[in-house]
């Protein structure tokens, strides 16, 4: 198994995250990449630089104006008075109360300040002079990782940093700029009729969920802590099942506060089941590690045991398969955890 990164990832270092009203330094930070590297590395996966595929499979997901605003952001807040040492919004556009996925009109402000505020989701995606070259890089890691699936590998790790499964199509949030699982997701579409995305992160992946929650050739499901008390809050509940087209094609699992191992994996088998109903003929992790008890985000009582039997249940599904790294963020608990699914999960794909 090959594993994608690139060391352009580690430029984006925020200083800025604001969490229960304090602003701090923010957990999404360049050690969690390192500790995945060496912990991965142990398994014997392959690490290499992803090539530069260029835009169009970012363009595939995420308009050109959104991707304009990523790349000028900082350049265009160093330039207001007093500014502070970061992109953060300081305006918020209104979004209804109910769930809508269709496609947003373009910004109305023309200034930073109101496209700020339009184009970022909160305190928790500070942009710093070289945010956009890390979350491009980041995709591009993604977009490789996709290109190994449809030249025939049957698995692969994209080590994505910063993460992507917050990311709307025009929207960043959650530490994530774009949706690196939807990127790969999208691409696979050029050879499978049917794609799945299964979400194991504790954080309930909206933005992904909001980028197919129209459409049937693209399955997603998610096992998250329940957000009626936690991020992401407006999104990730067991009713949300998809909307036209899309009816049927979405399934959430949320998990009540406390929930231990048990819970985690009879949600994880049922996950699988639904890929299987769903036809999908390649699928697409998104790998989260912080449901596990050591993190300092969870309010699960997940352990590492947990994640070696969830390996060993994705490993049974026997599809083209794309690791999508995303949360995680007690160093200690993902160097146990993540090293332990996938050595489950080879394991059982090299069963007979």
């Amino acid at each position: 198994m090959k594993l994608f990164f690139d060391s352009r990832q580690m430029a984006h270092r925020p200083t800025q995250y604001m969490i229960n009203g304090v602003i701090t330094d923010p957990l999404e930070n360049p050690t969690r990449a390192d500790t995945l590297i060496k912990a991965l590395a142990a398994l014997g996966l392959e690490q290499e630089k992803p090539a530069d595929a260029g835009l169009a499979a970012i363009h595939a997901v995420h308009p050109e104006h959104y991707v304009s605003f990523l790349r000028t952001a900082y350049e265009r807040f160093m330039e207001l008075p007093n500014h502070g040492p970061e992109v953060l919004p300081n305006v918020s556009a209104y979004q209804g109360a109910a769930p809508d996925y269709g496609p947003r009109p373009l910004p109305r402000p023309s200034g930073i300040l109101g496209q700020a505020g339009w184009y970022i989701n909160g305190l928790s995606c500070a942009m710093m002079e070289q945010t956009y070259e890390a979350a491009y890089a980041s995709a591009q890691t993604a977009i490789a990782a996709g290109n190994e699936l449809l030249n025939g590998a049957s698995d692969v790790f994209a080590l994505c940093r910063p993460p992507g499964h917050h990311a709307y199509a025009d929207r960043a949030a959650g530490f994530c700029y774009f949706n690196n699982a939807a990127i790969v997701a999208q691409q696979l579409r050029g050879k499978y009729d049917r794609v799945a995305i299964i979400d194991f992160d504790t954080h309930h992946g909206d933005g992904t969920q909001a980028i197919f929650y129209t459409r049937d050739d693209v399955f997603f499901g998610s096992t998250h802590t329940d957000p009626s008390n936690y991020y992401p809050h407006f999104s990730g509940y067991a009713d949300e099942t998809g909307a036209g087209k899309g009816e049927g094609a979405n399934l959430n699992l949320p998990l009540a506060e406390g929930s231990g191992d048990e819970a985690f994996i009879e949600a994880n088998r049922k996950l699988a089941a639904a890929v299987a109903a769903h036809g999908a003929q390649a699928l697409v992790i998104s790998a989260g590690w912080d449901a596990h008890h050591q993190d300092p985000l969870s309010k699960l009582a997940v352990t590492t045991e947990a994640y070696a039997e969830i390996g060993a249940i994705w490993g049974d599904v026997r599809l083209p398969t794309a690791f999508v790294q995303e949360g995680g963020y007690s160093l200690s608990a993902v160097a146990e955890a993540a090293p332990r699914f996938i050595a489950a999960y080879r394991n059982r794909r090299q069963m007979i």
